[in-house]
This record gives structure tokens, C-alpha cells and sequence, in this order.
């Protein structure tokens, strides 16, 4: 007996997730409703149709509100369920073709540079954000480059980058395991050079971009060295595509700069 419930209990859970994802669709297409008026569309008692809502609403994909219908008359409000926006971010979206066709307008306007301006814009209130919330995690302490770094990855991860950040001899790694724009920085890698040129000014040192996820990368990672040591740099050697490598012979300088290499094979 057992073993027929559990063969059986796969294509339950998948059912109830076909029907759940029909009641999101519906509540898309047609606005907040009634269990009763959901139940008529699906073709299923209101009582079903309650358990799926009541599984959608704790999952936050929907919730319900209590609304006085002036056809109803006096009496109870009316109980309908709307979508939340967790909701509705699990249908398919178009931002990325959005913003890939306004930048490459971008682009054939202005050229090279207007790109660079746009992301420059677009993560000047990250950038604000963040070294607030480094400035506080690092306040009263000596605020290493890769203590910082460790504060730099909290602060990106509560903007959805998930990052993470690990201490290393000679310095440390940045790490972020999501890019909400990975698919428009594959074609234009400004948006990567001005994240790195973020990056480089919230830890307060020059830093190096291993790989990037629009490159084909699992993970963005970041180098963030340590202490330099007299004698002990070398130049930098296979750049990503996009960017340019320091020249060899480049004078050292106090100024913080940002060059980017891919990870050895």
C-alpha cells in the first residue's frame, strides 16, 4: 500500500503545480477574483480551489484582500485573491531586450563613451548605498581593503547579487554569483568596467576582474590585493575582451585603478 502512494504522490504534486500556475495565469489575465468565480474558470469545486490558494498565499505568490462590492449590497466583503509582485516576476519579462535595444540606440547616438555614461548613471545609487553600508561595517576598525571587501559582499548580496568574499594570502576575492544584467553586458562591457571601477573604489584600492559571468563564467570574481610589496608586481597578462591591460611599464600610482584578467586555463 505504501508504495502505491508514493508512486502516486509525484503526480499529485505536479498536478497541484499545473493548477496553481492556471490560478497565477488567471489572476494575470483577468484580474483579482473570487475562489467562486476562480473555481467556474478551472472547472473545479471553490473548496479546491481554496487549498491552491491558500498554498499560493504562503508562498507570497498571491494574497487576498477583503473588497465591498456595491453589487453585493450590505453584508460580507467580498474575499478576492490578487497577484503579489513576487507573483507576477514569475512570468516571463522583456527587460533585457529592452534594454539591450535602448543602449544599442545608446551606442549608434553617442558611441562608446554614452554607454559608459548610462552605466556610470545606473550604479551611482549602488554605489551609494553600499559605501554607506560599508562605512558602517568597518567604522572604528582599521578598514583593510579586504576587510572591506567582506562588508562590500553583505552590502551587495542585500542588492541581489548574492556575493560572497574570502580572504586569501597577498589579499582576497570578491565573489558575486548573481548579475541581474548579464545578459547586456555580454554585449556591452561598460556596464562590467564601471562595476569594477564601483567595486575598486568602495574597497580603496586597485583591483583585478578574474571572470564575469558575461563572459561565459560561473561567477563574477574580483581580485582585491593585499599589501604590496617592493618588487614583487608583475604585470598583467591575457585581459578580458573588452578591456585593456596596465602596460608593463605603466609608473606605479597612488590612484586606485581596475584592470581585469581572465582566470588562467
Amino acid at each position: 500500500m505504501e508504495s502505491l502512494v508514493a508512486q502516486h504522490r509525484p503526480s499529485a504534486t505536479v498536478d497541484d503545480g499545473r493548477t496553481r500556475d492556471r490560478v497565477s495565469s488567471l489572476l494575470l489575465e483577468h484580474g483579482p477574483q473570487t475562489a467562486t468565480e476562480l473555481a467556474a474558470r478551472l472547472g473545479i469545486s471553490p473548496a479546491a480551489v481554496r487549498r491552491h490558494l491558500d498554498a499560493l498565499v504562503a508562498t507570497g505568490r498571491v494574497e487576498e484582500r477583503q473588497v465591498r462590492d456595491a453589487q453585493r449590497g450590505r453584508g460580507r466583503p467580498a474575499r478576492r485573491f490578487h497577484l503579489t509582485d513576487s507573483g507576477r516576476s514569475a512570468f516571463p519579462h522583456a527587460y533585457d531586450d529592452l534594454a539591450l535595444t535602448a543602449l544599442r540606440y545608446v551606442a549608434s547616438v553617442g558611441g562608446p563613451d554614452a554607454v559608459r555614461a548610462v552605466a556610470e548613471q545606473q550604479l551611482a545609487g549602488l554605489e551609494a548605498r553600499a559605501s554607506s553600508a560599508v562605512e558602517a561595517a568597518t567604522s572604528g576598525s582599521a578598514g583593510a581593503s579586504v576587510d572591506r571587501a567582506q562588508a562590500l559582499a553583505a552590502a551587495l548580496t542585500a542588492e541581489g547579487y548574492a556575493a560572497t568574499a574570502s580572504a586569501l594570502s597577498g589579499g582576497g576575492q570578491l565573489c558575486q554569483h548573481h548579475c541581474p544584467v548579464a545578459h547586456v553586458a555580454a554585449e556591452f562591457p561598460q556596464l562590467c568596467e564601471a562595476e569594477t571601477a564601483v567595486i575598486g573604489r568602495l574597497v580603496g584600492t586597485h583591483v583585478q576582474r578574474l571572470a564575469t559571468i558575461s563572459h561565459g563564467d560561473g561567477i563574477c570574481t574580483t581580485h582585491i590585493p593585499g599589501p604590496l610589496r617592493t618588487g614583487n608586481r608583475s604585470a598583467l597578462a591575457r585581459p578580458v575582451r573588452g578591456e585593456r591591460a596596465a602596460p608593463a611599464s605603466a609608473p606605479t600610482s597612488s590612484t586606485p585603478t581596475n584592470d581585469r584578467e581572465r582566470t588562467p586555463a
